[in-house]
């Protein structure tokens, strides 16, 4: 290790050793203004600030889940928000991160975001099996969205490279309204506001998946699960859907001070009804849940859920 490398090392294991009672910024990593984790963590930043004595925090606007991961294990930031399957491939080395495991642990599961395959009833299409050789809008190219449509359709055996289309959320909605794709794919919590358009603009279904169909992308990829969207959630959904689940995940650098983690778990989940307050996905974090993480808690995070 070279002489630069050593002292950042030793740095950052340094701020991570501070305790509780010494910090007194905290800035959570979430994603642009527009999205779910920049909203939700502004609302942590909120609490963090109001419960924790001589402590403010803020939420940060940054590219989400990979640069979270990255600066939350360099130290830069204390707290992050990702996906369940970016923290995992982080944590093990494996995927984006491939060789180059992170030091992080997580704080809590946060709440559902599910993987929507959406059609209309003018094109005949009722179940994923009938997407072969179909036009899919997989979700922005390189997303999460895009890679779990393409394992999920390679796992029915009608993922088509040829038909794959990689646009926004939003112009995938319009392309499937305009004829031009048969299905578009969104991946976040339900009910969100591209598929609401779409329910209102026409005749949504929304595609099914087979558990027994799936179980070996499960088996293959443990960070995802299995999710029931209600029948009712958007008006054209009139019976339970079965879809894939890579929750949003809270996390924190593994050698982040014991204590800390706990007084930082507890400002968040001891004032759960304020946070539910800043938007409606916000109301699905709970105790029960919270522990279900793909990688382990952190100690002090631990603590608090034992302990409460």
């Amino acid at each position: 290790m070279t002489l630069t490398r050593t002292l950042s090392a030793l740095a950052v294991a340094t701020a991570f050793a501070v305790p509780a009672s010494a910090q007194d910024r905290v800035s959570i990593g979430t994603g642009g203004t527009g999205g779910l984790f920049y909203v939700i963590g502004a609302g942590m930043a909120e609490l963090v600030t109001e419960h924790m004595d001589g402590t403010t925090a803020r939420a940060e606007v940054t590219g989400a889940s990979v640069e979270n991961i990255r600066r939350v294990a360099a130290g830069e930031m204390e707290v992050g928000f990702s996906s369940s399957s970016t923290l995992f491939e982080a944590a093990n080395g494996t995927d984006t991160f491939d060789g180059d495991a992170q030091p992080v642990a997580a704080l809590a599961y946060l709440y559902p975001a599910v993987l929507q395959i959406a059609t209309t009833a003018s094109t005949g299409i009722t179940g994923l099996e009938e997407l072969d050789g179909k036009r899919v809008s997989m979700g922005p190219p390189g997303s999460n969205a895009a890679v779990l449509a393409q394992r999920l359709l390679e796992g029915y055996g009608v993922f088509n490279p040829a038909g794959a289309q990689f646009l926004s959320y939003g112009e995938g909605v319009n392309a499937l309204t305009n004829g031009t794709v048969d299905a578009t794919v969104v991946l976040a919590g339900a009910p969100v506001a591209a598929l609401i358009d779409l329910d209102a603009r026409d005749d949504m279904v929304l595609l099914s998946a087979d558990p027994a169909q799936v179980a070996a992308l499960i088996e293959d990829y443990p960070f995802y699960q299995l999710f029931e969207i209600a029948a009712g959630t958007y008006p054209d959904v009139t019976e339970p859907v079965t879809v894939i689940n890579d929750p949003a995940i809270l996390f924190v650098n593994a050698d982040a001070d014991a204590d800390f983690v706990q007084s930082l778990t507890a400002a968040i989940f001891d004032n759960l009804d304020t946070l539910g307050e800043v938007h409606p996905l916000a109301r699905a974090i709970s105790h029960d849940t919270a522990p279900n993480a793909p990688i382990a808690l952190h100690p002090g995070a631990a603590a608090y859920f034992q302990n409460r």
